[in-house]
């Protein structure tokens, strides 16, 4: 009887150190990828801030393309104040996606005024015009590489919640549902090189 009682403590104490061991994981990888998600936050606003320089640059160019202005503007907008509910809640893959189509659009008026910008030979030249391209391109690449980072912690997350059996006590300890990973509508986007057409 006392080795039975003995053998059943000792699984007690194995359980919850397993229990204990499952919970400190995903905690720290829930950290990873939240502090991930903080670094496309910060890249991501870099280039918010960088646009409207670029729209006050060439405006003075692109005076009766005005309605190109304002939609570049208006996505811009967007994407910060979907940014700023992204990253108070970057575990919920609501937030993620509606991050996702803001940047999606924001790409897509943008794309438009690097079109309108290229019938302008002056604007190309502009010494501003070109820093600004040169700040908008190097800030792509590091919003591309923190989104890499940011999908790697987010996936590591997503197998150590769903691999069994973590996966019978992760619900308990408040690991609900996956975790989103921030993408794009078309994964060439993510493998080619920003181009800023000046």
């Amino acid at each position: 009887m006392a080795i039975f009682l003995l053998v059943i403590v000792i699984l007690a104490v194995f359980a919850a150190l397993y229990l204990i061991a499952v919970y400190n994981r995903l905690i720290s990888l829930r950290a990873r990828f939240e502090n991930a998600f903080a670094q496309i936050e910060v890249q991501l606003t870099r280039r918010y801030d960088l646009i409207p320089n670029i729209v006050e640059t060439a405006k003075a160019y692109l005076k009766h393309e005005n309605d190109t202005l304002l939609r570049v503007i208006a996505a811009r907008n967007e994407a910060v104040s979907t940014l700023k509910a992204a990253a108070s809640h970057p575990e919920n893959p609501e937030s993620i996606e509606a991050l996702n189509t803001a940047e999606r659009r924001l790409g897509d008026s943008f794309g438009g005024l690097r079109v309108q910008m290229e019938a302008y030979p002056e604007l190309k030249g502009n010494t501003v015009m070109m820093q600004l391209s040169e700040e908008l391109s190097s800030t792509e690449n590091r919003v591309a590489f923190a989104r890499q980072a940011f999908n790697d912690a987010v996936t590591a997350y997503n197998i150590q919640r769903n691999s069994f059996p973590a996966n019978m006590a992760a619900g308990a300890f408040g690991h609900t549902r996956d975790a989103a990973l921030l993408q794009f509508a078309n994964t060439q986007d993510i493998q080619a090189a920003p181009k800023v057409g000046f």
